[in-house]
C-alpha cells in the first residue's frame, strides 16, 4: 500500500475482526473447537463493543465500514495499530472496502450489533468498490482466499460498472488459495475477463505464496527505479 502497488482493499465481514485484534492484541486467534461446546464462541467483550461502536459512529457520519473502523483504529492507543489494514487504508487514503453477510460474524452475536448501520456502512463500501472497478481497464484484481463472498461482490461490481458505460476490457485477474472453490474460479478467473483479458488460479498455501508474489513486484519496482 505505502508503495503504490496496491490501490484498493476489500474484506469481508470477519477481516476487520482479524484486524482489529492484530491492533489491539498484536496476534489473533480463536480455536473453534475448544469453545464452541460451551457457547463461548466469539464472546469477546472488546472485539464487539469496539467494531459494532465504529460502525455505528461511521453510519451517523455517512462513510463506509471499512473507512469507519479504520479511523478508530488511527485514532486509538492500540500498540500494534501499525499492523492494521484498516489503519493503513485511513492513513494513506487507499480505500479499504467491507462487504458483510449479516450473521456470518462473531460480532452480530452482541447486543450492540445495529443491522441498519451495518448494511448502511457496508452498502457505501459496496460502491466505493466499484468505483474502483470502474478503473480496472489495465489493472490487476487479486481474490486471496475468499470462497464465496467477495467472487459475489465482485461480479456484481464488474456487471454493474460495464451497464453504466465503463470501459472493462483488459484486465487481469488472479485468485490465491490453498485448494480450488467454484466461485473464485467461475466468477474471479473465468468469467469477469472476458475475451481481452487473463484469468489465473494459484493454488498454494498464503503464507507461502502471497509473499513470494509481493517480493516479485517489489523486486520488479525496485528494478525499473534503478
Amino acid at each position: 500500500m505505502s508503495r503504490g502497488v496496491i490501490t484498493g482493499i476489500a474484506l469481508n465481514g470477519a477481516g476487520i475482526i482479524h484486524d482489529f485484534e492484530l491492533a489491539y492484541a498484536g496476534k489473533t486467534s480463536e480455536i473453534v473447537e475448544d469453545v464452541i461446546s460451551d457457547g463461548s464462541f466469539g464472546m469477546t467483550k472488546e472485539t464487539a463493543e469496539f467494531l459494532n461502536a465504529a460502525i455505528r459512529k461511521g453510519f451517523d457520519e455517512g462513510i463506509g465500514l471499512g473507512e469507519a473502523v479504520g479511523r478508530e483504529i488511527v485514532s486509538s492507543s492500540f500498540p500494534h495499530k501499525d499492523l492494521s489494514i484498516l489503519a493503513s487504508g485511513v492513513r494513506l487514503d487507499v480505500p479499504v472496502t467491507v462487504h458483510v453477510a449479516v450473521g456470518t460474524d462473531v460480532i452480530h452475536m452482541h447486543p450492540q450489533a445495529d443491522g441498519a448501520a451495518i448494511g448502511a456502512c457496508s452498502l457505501r463500501d459496496f460502491r466505493i468498490f466499484a468505483r474502483l472497478i470502474s478503473e480496472l481497464e489495465g489493472g490487476v484484481y487479486i481474490n486471496l482466499g475468499s470462497a464465496v463472498i467477495l467472487p459475489e461482490v465482485f461480479l456484481k461490481a464488474v456487471s454493474l460498472v460495464r451497464n453504466l458505460g465503463y470501459t472493462l476490457d483488459r484486465f487481469t485477474t488472479l485468485n490465491m488459495d490453498f485448494k480450488s472453490h467454484y466461485r473464485p474460479q467461475v466468477n474471479v478467473v473465468n468469467r469477469p475477463p472476458g475475451t481481452g483479458g487473463k484469468g489465473y488460479n494459484i493454488i498454494g498455501h498464503h503464507e507461502i505464496m502471497f509473499p513470494l508474489l509481493a517480493a516479485l513486484v517489489i523486486e520488479k519496482l525496485e528494478r525499473e527505479q534503478g
